[in-house]
């Protein structure tokens, strides 16, 4: 379908529940003249005292669904106590509970000021006092990683009150079940809502929740939101609500089978449009204004894929906003330093997000990326991993791009709604390797979610993309590979530190790949690693398990041409700790067989742990057959011997000298590990060993 499905239901006049005039002179300010389907269908409900359980995809507008019913509740019910909680909202991350809770502010900031009695006069006739309009206070928000404690957060509840409260679970159960179980009075309480439930329940939250619900009090309404259900949520429902209406808010897309000229109409065909043309509708799990493709390369031409791809879409489509997605935390925190310095991309302004950051970062970050002043020729990119992928509203994302396919296919429809929402378009890709990962593709189609091919982005010569179909002739590897790997070395090569994130970025995308749900398409056994090294950029292979048995591969790669003794780090500290460690005399051969034994079984591969297992059990197996041997063979005080001494006459025969064999073996055992133990102890050798190599 060319153009973008309906995205409206009406204007908020047509509510059958009318809206309080201040709150829809926001909406307007706003510039939300319409409404979504899913908020046409879900305010007049919940507003009518209504349980919901509302499924819809990305970007519909779900927050506001819930946003405008509390605040309606809030106003006819008049502001509570100070210890009162009328509103509770819970989400997954403080990152989507802090939008919810600055939703909230755009809309209670905005109310008639106690100052503003322009409209409020009196008539000098009348004994009665004017009607002034009450003012609510602001939401309270709750979660981790700030500087507040929870016991500050109950202070700060009673000191100004506040009838609504956005949280995150674990935050929400201390307000409510220890640090304010005695202060914070729920039993005002009228609305619940669990936003992005299913991923509340992913994260682990299930026995929080279970908690938070017990405590509240039973006559209340609550919603559950989400853009998936599954049969946890269900379970969810079940427990948590009371006769819940379900609201299923589906997109269909339209797509022209048969032609009006010469064609005859057969029954179960499809729609007949206006010139006779016959449609059929197809569901979808996306936006119908999100247009969703996919790039098929080889593993050495991601990097080049994805650099031709944002300066194609932004000097040449006019995009602004991207959002790149990669697997792990350390690939974020990798390429964010190496693109960061790379010519090609300095007319762009990257921002990193991911897990690892603490709490304050991630909100500047965040912070950054919606207030930069993005435009064509000044575009703004966010490198991040999944911590961006749901509930998240950053405004005006043109593109999203998913550099590593999502190990939990589920989440592909989630990284891809961060752009094309409330009804404005949007593109996202996917970056796949040629071959089997192409059959990620037809898995996406049975979930609902279709893709179309774009072609390989080449190269003119001048550094402008071009576009070639899906059946274009090129040359592979692409020439410029090598080049831009290069440039990548060159920038690691200023920084061991930087090479030491590379091997980790490495090494822990080939681990995520290894784990993807999609196994049987997924397999690291079929990827080259070498040219995903060669789009990492590395100086050289790091030594780990799934490189081995891959000889054929690796003769291919060249490593980059550096001292090693003298190749240092950025910082300071760290630059003085190595060249300390270079200075210590070499180790003996023992100590270098019993370091060398350990990083072995530190870096074997996950599924390997026979060997450990095994001397496991059989340690515990010794131990048993001693305590065994003890019991057996200790006398009783009365025995007319001392206490703990075995008797010669229970210890003769094979029996005992079994017993005693083991347990000498054992202490022999014991004594040679601890004294492995010592040698193998010279942290600064350990840290460093790959100078001295």
């Amino acid at each position: 379908m060319n153009g973008p499905a309906p995205s409206f239901a009406g204007g908020w006049e047509t509510l059958s529940v009318p809206l309080t005039p201040w709150v829809a002179d926001v909406l307007r300010s706003l510039g939300f003249e319409q409404m979504t389907p899913v908020q046409a269908s879900t305010i007049p409900l919940f507003m009518k005292h209504k349980d919901v359980v509302v499924e819809a995809v990305t970007g519909s507008g779900k927050t506001l669904a819930f946003v405008l019913p509390i605040l309606e509740k809030i106003i006819s019910r008049g502001p509570l106590r100070k210890n009162d909680i009328g509103a509770l909202v819970i989400s997954p991350t403080r990152e989507l509970a802090t939008q919810i809770h600055a939703v909230f502010e755009l809309f209670l900031n905005n109310q008639p000021d106690f100052q503003d009695r322009s409209e409020t006069i009196q008539d000098p006739l009348s004994s009665e006092s004017p009607s002034v309009p009450p003012h609510y206070p602001l939401p309270l928000l709750l979660v981790s990683g700030t500087e507040s404690t929870p016991l500050e957060d109950v202070k700060r509840f009673l000191s100004s009150g506040a009838d609504i409260v956005v949280g995150t679970p674990g935050r929400i159960e201390e307000f409510l079940l220890k640090g304010g179980r005695n202060s914070v009075n729920v039993k005002e309480l009228e609305v619940l809502v669990l936003d992005e439930a299913d991923r509340l329940l992913d994260l682990g939250f299930s026995a929080s929740l279970t908690r938070i619900l017990s405590h509240l009090p039973k006559q209340r309404r609550t919603g559950l939101f989400s853009a998936t259900m599954t049969d946890g949520l269900s379970e969810l429902v079940r427990v948590g609500l009371r006769n819940p209406v379900r609201i299923i808010v589906r997109v269909e897309a339209k797509r022209k089978v048969i032609a009006s000229a010469g064609m005859k109409r057969k029954a179960g065909d499809g729609d007949e449009g206006e010139n006779g043309d016959i449609y059929q509708t197809s569901e979808r799990r996306t936006p119908a204004s999100l247009e969703l493709a996919y790039i098929s390369c080889a593993a050495s031409e991601k990097m080049l894929q994805l650099i031709r791809l944002l300066r194609q879409e932004s000097f040449v489509a006019g995009s602004s906003r991207f959002i790149v997605y990669f697997a792990t935390c350390a690939a974020v925190d990798y390429f964010y330093r190496v693109l960061s310095q790379l010519p090609v991309l300095q007319s762009f302004s990257l921002h990193s997000l991911h897990g690892h950051l603490p709490p304050h970062k991630r909100t500047l970050t965040l912070q950054k990326f919606t207030t930069h002043p993005s435009t064509a020729e000044s575009p703004s990119v966010l490198l991040c991993t999944d911590v961006a992928a749901r509930g998240l509203d950053l405004p005006d994302v043109d593109i999203v791009v998913q550099f590593d396919p999502p190990t939990d296919p589920k989440a592909f429809s989630h990284r891809a709604g961060r752009t094309a929402r409330a009804g404005k378009r949007g593109k996202a890709y996917v970056l796949l390797c040629e071959g089997r990962e192409t059959e990620y593709v037809d898995l996406l189609a049975v979930r609902k979610v279709r893709l179309r091919e774009h072609g390989f982005i080449g190269d003119d010569g001048d550094g402008s993309a071009r576009l070639g179909g899906p059946s274009a002739e090129r040359i592979k590897p692409d020439p410029n590979v090598c080049t831009l790997m290069r440039e990548m070395q060159n920038v690691v090569a200023k920084d061991r530190g930087l090479h030491e994130k590379g091997t980790k970025a490495f090494v822990s995308f080939v681990r995520a790949y290894s784990k993807h749900e999609a196994s049987y398409i997924f397999r690291v056994k079929d990827l080259d690693l070498i040219g995903v090294a060669t789009s990492f950029g590395l100086l050289r292979l790091p030594k780990m398990p799934e490189m081995k048995d891959r000889d054929s591969q690796k003769s291919a790669w060249v490593d980059f041409d550096i001292d090693w003794s003298t190749f240092g780090y950025s910082d300071k500290v760290r630059e003085k700790q190595r060249q300390t460690a270079v200075g210590l005399p070499a180790k003996s051969k023992i100590d270098q067989q019993l370091a060398r034994r350990a990083k072995q079984q530190q870096n074997a591969a996950w599924s390997d742990k026979t060997a450990a297992r095994e001397t496991r059990d059989l340690r515990k197996e010794k131990r048993g057959r001693k305590r065994e041997w003890l019991k057996k063979n200790r006398v009783e005080p009365g025995d007319g011997a001392r206490p703990g001494v075995a008797a010669e006459s229970r210890g003769a025969g094979s029996d005992w000298d079994d017993g005693e064999n083991d347990w000498k073996e054992l202490r022999q055992e014991e004594r040679r590990e601890r004294t492995a133990k010592k040698r193998s102890v010279q942290p600064p050798i350990a840290e460093f060993e790959g100078v001295l190599s």
